[in-house]
Parts: C-alpha cells; structure tokens; sequence
C-alpha cells in the first residue's frame, strides 16, 4: 500500500475527511522532516509506513474527540518536530496556531516547513513555556493547549494549563502508564485551576499500539506564581 493510501485509509478508519490536497501537504511535511532528519535529530522513525502511522495518523487522532475543532487559538508545547500540531493544522486551516519549543534548530525547521506548505496564522517561538507562560500576551489567551508526552504529568500541566482561558482545554497524548500519572499529579491540576474530563483510547489504524489522550479542562484561572522559573517544574514538582 503506498503512503498516501495508508494515510486516507487510516484517515477514514477513525472517520476523519481528508482531501488529496491535504495528503499532498501531508507528504510534502513528510519529505521535509526525514530530510532536515538527515542534519539534525527530528525523529528516529525513518521508515516510511511508520512515520505516516506513528507521526502522521497519531498526530491526526486527537481529531476524534470534540475539543479540537477548526478557528480556534491553539498552542503546541514543546512541539519538537511540529506533532501533533502541523497535522492538525492542514485539516484546520483556520486555527490560529503558536509553535513553542525551546531548541532553536527546530523553530528554524518549523519555519521552514511552514513557508513550504503556505501554512498561514501560525507562530513558530523559540523559547521556554516556564518564561512565555508569565508573559500577559500569551497567558490565559488560548482555547487548546496541545502536547504530545513532553514531560510527566506532574509537570506538563504546570508548562501547560497556565496558557489556557477558562472553559479551554489541554489535549495531552500519552501511553498506557496515563492512570498512573494522573494520580500523581491531581494536586498540580487542582491548583493550577484544571479539572479531567475524560480520558479517550484511541485504536492507532494498522498499529495494536495503546495510545491515549487526556483531556483537562480549564475551571479556575492559574495562579500568578505559576508556572514557576525555568527549572522548577522538573527539579521540584507538584
């Protein structure tokens, strides 16, 4: 099966529309990522079923549940290599998209891959979410709030939930041990102002992996002392 059949098949499988421009764009991504792969770590899947699969229908999964949806204000944390966001971004095009990571190289790579696709509303910050969570033009100003297992529980919502407006959301990709870290994290999500919603398990087309994705909701506004200074989060978690 070619790679683009693999992606509209799989796209079909979790009832998701996507149309030949769309692919296109999805291919294009593709050959830009395993080709800048070639001078810098973006990923270690290289094989090309795998990538459409793990990278791409992975990505695109957080489409099945109601939270993600078109014209929204949307920030990807730590987006790395631009997953699950640059996906989601071809099939919404009208989502207002912040890009954070904090290694340089691979804001460069994601302007880049943004000027080649024509991708329009979206904003590639080199930068840390410790820092940017405090900054007023960005805090408590977004719908959703994306990351694909950045970090621990523990300390993904303390990068995260701060970016959130009230009644948004943070959709978090996580794997099988999700329970577990939401346990030991229920006193980061209570007072950062979140609540769990639910918990989705998504059934990856042609893969039998255990892939989930949490969704908190945003009930309370952030206390000002978070997120803490660079470092903090991780040496001294909630």
């Amino acid at each position: 099966m070619k790679a683009e059949e693999i992606l509209y098949d799989g796209c079909r499988q979790m009832g998701i529309l996507i149309t030949d421009k769309q692919i296109e764009k999805m291919m294009e991504f593709k050959k830009i990522v395993l080709d800048w792969n070639k001078k810098m770590n973006l990923t270690s899947i290289k094989n090309e079923r795998d990538f459409i699969i793990k990278h791409l229908l992975d990505s695109i999964s957080c489409l099945t549940i109601d939270e993600v949806k078109n014209e929204q204000k949307i920030i990807d944390i730590g987006t790395g290599a631009g997953f699950p966001s640059i996906p989601l971004k071809i099939l919404l095009p009208e989502t207002e998209l912040t890009l954070l990571d904090s290694s340089s190289k691979k804001i460069g790579f994601l302007e880049e891959v943004c000027r080649s696709l024509g991708l329009e509303k979206i904003e590639a910050i080199h930068g840390r979410a410790e820092e940017l969570g405090q900054n007023r033009d960005y805090r408590e100003c977004y719908d959703l709030v994306l990351a694909r297992a950045v970090a621990p529980m523990n300390v993904l919502v303390e990068y995260c939930l701060p970016f959130l407006k009230v009644e948004g959301h943070f959709v978090c990709q996580k794997g099988p041990r999700l329970e577990e870290e939401i346990k030991t994290a229920k006193i980061a999500i209570d007072t950062l102002g979140g609540e769990v919603k639910y918990i989705e398990k998504i059934s990856l087309p042609f893969e039998d992996l255990d892939h989930k994705i949490l969704v908190i909701e945003k009930v309370n506004s952030s206390p000002t002392k978070y997120p803490r200074k660079v470092g903090k989060p991780t040496k001294k978690p909630m």
